[in-house]
């Protein structure tokens, strides 16, 4: 992997840009109901709704400078997708998917912390959202332990999902 496309490393994670052949690894990593319950459609993914996402997420890099990123561990493996991309072209949306193996290991947080703190250096905007099934309760943790506040629910592919915010203002200070 060449450095010119990491977008982001943290201790155990490494953010990069996408290539054009990996809408199989996206397929992969919601292909069970286990990674696809909290998502729209609440089903896995088909090969063809991976490749529009990922043409999505070039469309959104092109455009914003941002969108979910490929997320690989220190040592190269595939763990998931994570970053920060518009929500219906709107507000800044952070969000994050783990394939199983990588649940309950702090994956998450860290993507989701380092995440939060690239984009407030960054300057793209004064804050951004994130939002979870009603269920999705470590998905909301997540959301908590990275300084994010719960804010009025939204509707989401008709599942009014638990939203929350982070503003710069909100982010907890840096030891």
């Amino acid at each position: 992997m060449t450095e010119k496309r990491v977008i982001l490393k943290t201790p155990r994670l490494i953010f990069v840009m996408w290539d054009e052949g990996d809408a199989t690894l996206v397929q992969q990593l919601h292909s069970t109901m286990a990674t696809t319950q909290y998502l729209s459609g609440n089903m896995p993914w088909s090969l063809q709704k991976a490749e529009e996402r990922l043409r999505g997420w070039f469309e959104e890099q092109a455009r914003d400078g941002t969108t979910k990123y490929k997320l690989l561990a220190e040592d190269g493996r595939f763990v998931g997708r994570a970053g920060i991309s518009k929500f219906k072209n709107e507000q800044f949306e952070l969000g994050y998917s783990l394939r199983e193996e990588a649940w309950g290991k702090g994956l998450a947080t860290e993507a989701a912390s380092a995440l939060a703190d690239w984009f407030f250096e960054r300057e793209l905007a004064s804050g951004f959202i994130s939002f979870t099934h009603p269920e999705n309760t470590a998905s909301q943790r997540v959301l908590r332990k990275i300084g994010m506040r719960e804010r009025a629910p939204i509707l989401v592919d008709g599942v009014l999902d638990t939203a929350f915010e982070l503003t710069a203002e909100m982010r907890p200070a840096k030891s």
